[in-house]
């Protein structure tokens, strides 16, 4: 009996996340996103990343911008441990936790569109991790984007434990 009620209670609690991923407003229309900004690799706010992922990620905080259509759009650098260096052009899109990914740079060919680029779930994709670690430690809150561009550059940079302290 014990194991039911706990069963019940665990699958209340977890309902209303379920609910957070469908798409709120169905009449949604993204606006066409700007050109990739210039590859910058100076000044980057590191990404917390978990354990055991080699590369080095930082998003160029100039990069960041937040669009009539909700999407936090920004370049993310990936480094690795040789020292090679690629960048991401990508959007969050915080109502259905989502991501995007518009452009993909490496030194070589500069900026590279994506060629079919869909909106694809932050919470089931492995390559993803760096945009869901984005999303939480300062692009989204609840299911918009935390303010403008220069407050989720701000929150980024705040360390996690004191990111809901008063100022």
């Amino acid at each position: 009996m014990l194991r039911r009620i706990l069963a019940l209670a665990f699958a209340c609690a977890a309902a209303p996340s379920f609910g957070q991923l469908a798409d709120a407003n169905p009449d949604w229309k993204e606006v066409e996103a700007p050109p990739p900004p210039a590859v910058r690799t100076q000044g980057l706010v590191a990404v917390d990343m978990p354990s055991g992922i080699s590369l080095r990620f930082g998003v160029d905080p100039a990069s960041v911008s937040v669009g009539a259509d909700g999407v936090v759009r920004y370049v993310v650098v990936a480094s690795s441990p040789t020292g090679a260096v690629n960048a991401l052009y990508e959007g969050l899109r915080c109502e259905s936790a989502e991501v995007k990914v518009y452009a993909r740079h490496n030194p070589d060919s500069g900026w590279v569109p994506s060629r079919d680029a869909q909106w694809q779930p932050l919470h089931s994709r492995p390559n993803s991790r760096h945009s869901l670690s984005i999303a939480r430690n300062g692009a989204c809150v609840g299911r918009g984007p935390s303010g403008t561009a220069s407050e989720i550059v701000r929150s980024l940079r705040t360390p996690p434990e004191h990111r809901f302290e008063k100022r």
